[in-house]
């Protein structure tokens, strides 16, 4: 009986396997360490202004302005480049207001805030493949700055200023442009490449059709409901469900179920790691706790580097870098004990949970569109 019951099991051990193989396979081709390098040695500017003017709240907000203008940053001519940086700045920065502005508003501000930012993000795919990313990484910084508000609100000794979030934002953007310029310059006054060259580039629109408003539907109410429970419900650090749904949520209905397992088990990774190093901090007192919040500033640095280095290494790994860099950024103002570790990654669970669920059912509305579609065809 026993041995039937383990030659039962051995072909489900080995689907586990299997699969567990596909997530993490690596591609040795896709690291790119001198594209690390180079984002490390430009973020360290915000990181070292920050701590020497001791306003290390906006330092987030300086980061991913700096981060993302480089992953928008469309390569070609200078001119174009920066004409595109400056409208991408403006619309973060736009984006930042919004977030900082009403985070410690009521929560249903939030929910409608967030519904029509996420649906606007995913009604972008019209205007072609290379602005719907660009609006999705607009969408993920707004959630991360509903999550990063709302922890300066439950934080009374740290003060932060909505307008000066939003001047950090466009100083890191403009940082970029002017590390581009130099570069520019450098290299000869020549058309460039875009830096990340693996992102999308496509701009030929595309017509809304009936799946693609409907997943960009049920994702806006996915991450809206997300945000209603979290803040709706008064949730202990309860702004990661939103953070982890919109990174664990594939962005458009054609992707693979292997780039959504990756994406939803990075999610999972990179909200325990966070959990861990933000319990480091909990008994310290005095100078070595502002020496340990320092060093897991640059702790989160380093991650959101390996990143950089590592996209298209090891997908899941990447989004398990950039979770956890995204997350202690965002919660260093408030390192806790045990119980709230626990907190954050119960609701790290919530919302990978609801972007999985929302994913089934994407992919059910496209198979019934695509049976529709063959019926009326026949």
């Amino acid at each position: 009986m026993t041995g039937t019951s383990s030659r039962a099991g051995q072909p489900a051990r080995r689907r586990i396997t299997s699969g567990l193989s596909k997530v993490f396979a690596l591609n040795p081709a896709g690291l790119n360490w001198p594209r690390a390098v180079m984002f490390l040695d430009v973020a360290l500017v915000p990181l070292v202004v920050f701590w020497a003017i001791g306003h290390e709240q906006y330092l987030l907000s300086a980061v991913f302005g700096l981060l993302f203008a480089a992953l928008d940053d469309p390569g070609g001519s200078y001119r174009s480049r920066v004409s595109h940086i400056a409208v991408f700045a403006l619309l973060g920065a736009g984006v930042t207001a919004l977030g900082f502005g009403i985070g410690g508003d009521a929560w249903g501000w939030l929910v409608l805030a967030a519904f029509v930012v996420t649906l606007v993000a995913g009604l972008a795919v019209a205007y072609g493949t290379r602005r719907f990313v660009t609006a999705m990484l607009l969408n993920l910084w707004f959630i991360v700055t509903l999550g990063a508000a709302s922890s300066f609100h439950q934080h009374a000794r740290i003060t932060s200023y909505t307008w000066a979030q939003t001047v950090a934002w466009a100083g890191g953007s403009a940082l970029w442009i002017v590390v581009t310029f130099a570069g520019w310059l450098i290299q000869g006054r020549v058309d460039r490449p875009q830096p990340v060259t693996e992102l999308p580039g496509d701009t030929s629109r595309r017509k809304l059709t009936r799946p693609l408003i409907m997943f960009a539907v049920i994702r806006a109410l996915a991450i809206a409901g997300t945000v209603a429970l979290a803040f709706g419900l008064d949730l202990s650090h309860g702004y990661w469900m939103p953070i982890a749904a919109m990174v664990a949520m594939k962005p458009n209905l054609e992707q693979a179920t292997l780039v959504s397992a990756q994406r939803l088990t990075g999610a999972l990774i990179g909200a325990v790691a966070a959990a861990l190093l933000l319990l480091i901090p909990t008994s310290e007192h005095g100078l070595r706790f502002f020496a340990v919040l320092r060093g897991l500033e640059v702790v989160a640095l380093v991650l959101l580097v390996h990143g950089a280095a590592i996209r298209f290494w090891n997908y899941a790994l990447y989004c398990a870098a950039i979770a956890a860099g995204v997350l202690v950024l965002v919660d260093l103002p408030q390192p806790s004990d045990y119980a709230a570790e626990g907190y954050r990654v119960l609701w790290t669970f919530c919302g990978v949970g609801i972007s999985l669920l929302v994913m089934l059912l994407a992919g059910l509305l496209a198979k019934r569109t695509h049976r529709a579609t063959s019926r009326s065809a026949g």
